[in-house]
């Protein structure tokens, strides 16, 4: 049985640094608030303790995984939040050594009640457990596991509360990538016109397409804002704001006061080779640096591999097709989308479990095959395409230095983006019969060398770049 993974599953509005370090556990403190609720637990709960476990807690600090679980504990939404309220929200809460619900319930919550602990729980390396306690006795205990992507699993979950897909369900129900290459060719089907008949058995198309619109309006408000914002991130390693300086560089004299004048202003401006590289470098850049300050992102397929999509998108926007619009926006989602929820399905989409191949090189490949259709690439191009980037991604690491998703996090949405590009080139010139490497046996191997790579590699901060360059280096 293969659940039904949406491309608003994969494409999720957040805010940063981390997916898995974040996202999911402010939603696993949302999820377990409305569970005392839902019990009629709520009203007895006078105190609260929270243990993070694993790559959890080796990097929470750098990842605000601390600050994500006050911020669910708070039931504020991290899609709908004003940035400008998280900092109150949380300096209140340290302040005060207090929590806020909603309907003015607060409980006393010390400075301590987080505890960061070093060991990992057996069934994945990112856990929390929420203990809620009343008269000193504990009387809800729930743990969370936070594989990636914003996604939230419990260890006994199970399908039957979610989706399955089958011919039942689903006109194309899809788990491998050469089910949906036979699709396409049996059909004569763009791979976004599959992913989309699929969608519309639970969403309407006005829905889609208007959530489609919010994913792209929040991706090119983030690399705007990226765009436009100088100084230091925050976290101490005393990252300066490239996006900026590159952005003025190649921006010039040019006039705009919003975001769809700027769209103009770019297409306006020198177009040679390197103004490409230097464009898009500088579209992941910024995404990336609005990620690492607690910015609203969209998770493609994960917040640290969020610059990756929106670069290339972008990319055919300003330089490839100057008349693209919605629909061209839209085709490139929905097949993004779909590529992501197999990797998903079939091998993981999280650096804690796959190091940074998972993250980097399978947005590469989702940004790859949709550049390849909206290229005129045929289904099976696209799927060549997103095999040569995850081809060339294998074995990345996950190296994080001082667990922050900043050093080489944010440079290396550059190179993925630069490489999905290639990719797409690339695969615009092969004939798929001739491969030698379908897309379903590097997403195999994908899993395998995720499964072999020692974990200082997966999101621990306790190998490569994270131990031989420390914050008092920099």
């Amino acid at each position: 049985m293969s659940q039904f993974i949406s491309v608003f599953d994969m494409l999720k509005i957040g805010v940063g640094p981390s997916s898995s370090h974040t996202l999911g556990p402010w939603r696993a403190a949302q999820e377990w608030v409305q569970k005392l609720r839902d019990s009629n637990l709520f009203n007895m709960i006078d105190s609260v303790k929270v243990d993070l476990y694993g790559s959890l807690s080796l990097t929470g600090k750098g990842h605000a995984t601390d600050l994500a679980i006050l911020l669910g504990l708070s039931e504020a939404d991290p899609e709908y939040i004003p940035i400008e309220d998280i900092f109150t929200i949380v300096d209140r809460i340290n302040t005060q050594e207090e929590l806020h619900f909603k309907g003015g319930k607060q409980i006393v919550f010390p400075n301590n009640a987080i505890q960061f602990h070093r060991d990992f729980l057996p069934f994945h390396s990112n856990g929390v457990t929420f203990r809620g306690y009343s008269k000193g006795k504990e009387i809800s205990t729930e743990t969370y596991y936070s594989i990636g992507g914003g996604f939230i699993v419990q260890e006994n979950d199970t399908l039957e509360d979610e989706i399955e897909i089958n011919k039942q369900n689903f006109p194309y129900p899809i788990n491998r990538a050469k089910q949906l290459e036979e699709y396409c060719e049996n059909d004569n089907l763009l791979i976004s016109e599959v992913v989309f008949k699929n969608e519309l058995e639970i969403n309407s198309a006005e829905k889609i397409d208007a959530e489609l619109s919010r994913i792209w309006e929040t991706m090119l408000e983030c690399m705007y804002i990226g765009c436009h914002t100088e100084g230091i991130l925050p976290g101490g390693l005393n990252v300066k704001r490239r996006a900026y300086n590159t952005h003025q560089k190649l921006i010039k004299d040019a006039v705009y006061s919003n975001q769809k004048e700027w769209i103009t202003a770019i297409r306006s401006t020198e177009v040679k080779f390197r103004e490409i590289l230097k464009w898009v470098s500088c579209f992941a850049l910024s995404v990336n640096e609005v990620n690492a300050s607690l910015g609203r992102v969209v998770t493609a397929p994960t917040n640290g591999s969020a610059g990756v999509i929106p670069a290339v998108l972008m990319y055919y926007l300003v330089i490839e097709n100057h008349e693209a619009d919605f629909n061209e926006i839209k085709q490139f989602l929905l097949t993004a989308g779909e590529i992501g929820s197999i990797f998903k399905k079939n091998a993981t989409i999280s650096a804690a479990m796959g190091g940074c191949q998972a993250e980097i090189g399978v947005s590469s490949a989702m940004a790859a095959g949709a550049l390849t259709e909206l290229l005129g690439g045929s289904p099976a191009q696209c799927l060549v395409a997103a095999e040569i980037a995850m081809e060339h991604h294998l074995g990345l690491t996950c190296d994080p230095i001082g667990g922050l998703v900043q050093v080489p996090c944010i440079e290396r949405n550059s190179m993925g983006a630069i490489k999905a590009i290639n990719a797409a080139e690339m695969a615009l010139e092969t004939d798929p019969k001739e491969v030698k490497v379908p897309l379903d046996k590097v997403i195999d191997t994908m899993w395998e060398t995720a499964k072999d790579m020692h974990k200082n590699y997966k999101e621990t901060s306790e190998g490569g770049l994270a131990i031989n360059v420390g914050l008092a280096d920099c």
